[in-house]
């Protein structure tokens, strides 16, 4: 019973030791490899890790579609494309999309996009920039503000919104989406919504929804960066500014078959 105390403070002394000894030992404040290397060869090395896991500047180029639409409508060329440059973190995008009617000769739609971009979460990016519209006339210039990303379920969306250089507000809003049927065969279904704000009769739009789009697009990839593909694609102005189609005698919607490539690099 008289060696409980003698255990008790043999203990209670190897306790204090050990305390003592672990605040002398304590490791320094900051990233321990500091303290074994130089200064000057661990920034080095910091940088050249930042570069290799995404500080590091690419260039990705994409004509998402580039295709021949016939059907209902006159037959057109269309090319939808976009590409970036930059880094993770700060980004130059630049998109573009060109309708061209065949039978008439002359571009239906022409605009150009270029945005700065930066992640405002994991999976969606913040774009502010300009977009000019050379066609339909007259051509106008416009300040550009959305989000782009990867929303649940893996649906790729694409929002903005567009202020003109005389003040009519816009917007626009794009969702895709990526069935793979098998590791070569990609079903896609595509939509696009546009929206004014108010009645621009310049541009023969009025308020409210304007055009919506919809197409679905069968793909195979021959090679990751290039890839063939037929589809169907339905197109229609809506609401009042159907009006404006009407005026001239043409249909408010069309229903396109399409065939085109989709490549990247």
């Amino acid at each position: 019973m008289q060696r409980v105390p003698q255990i008790t403070t043999a203990l209670v002394g190897l306790t204090a030791l050990g305390t003592a000894a672990f605040a002398q030992e304590a490791p320094p404040a900051g990233s321990q490899a500091s303290v074994y290397w130089d200064a000057e060869a661990f920034k080095a090395s910091q940088e050249a890790l930042k570069q290799e896991h995404g500080g590091g500047t690419t260039l990705f180029v994409l004509a998402d579609r580039f295709e021949y639409q016939s059907g209902e409508g006159s037959p057109s060329l269309l090319l939808e494309g976009q590409g970036r440059w930059g880094t993770d973190e700060n980004r130059l995008w630049i998109k573009s999309e060109i309708d061209y009617d065949l039978d008439a000769s002359r571009f239906e739609e022409a605009e150009v996009q270029a945005l700065w971009s930066r992640p405002i979460t994991r999976y969606f990016d913040v774009q502010a920039g300009l977009r000019h519209d050379f066609e339909p006339g007259p051509s106008r210039t416009y300040a550009a503000l959305g989000v782009q990303g990867l929303a649940p379920y893996w649906f790729e969306v694409d929002g903005s919104v567009f202020l003109s250089e005389d003040g009519d507000l816009s917007a626009r809003f794009e969702a895709e989406y990526e069935f793979l049927l098998t590791q070569r065969l990609v079903l896609q279904p595509r939509t696009e919504l546009n929206f004014a704000a108010e009645d621009v009769p310049e541009l023969e739009t009025r308020a409210g929804l304007s055009t919506a789009e919809v197409g679905l697009r069968l793909r195979y990839e021959i090679d990751r960066q290039f890839a063939p593909y037929v589809g169907v694609n339905w197109k229609a102005s809506t609401g009042e500014t159907a009006d404006y189609a009407r005026a001239r005698g043409e249909d408010t919607e069309t229903l396109s078959f399409v065939t085109g490539i989709r490549v990247w690099f």
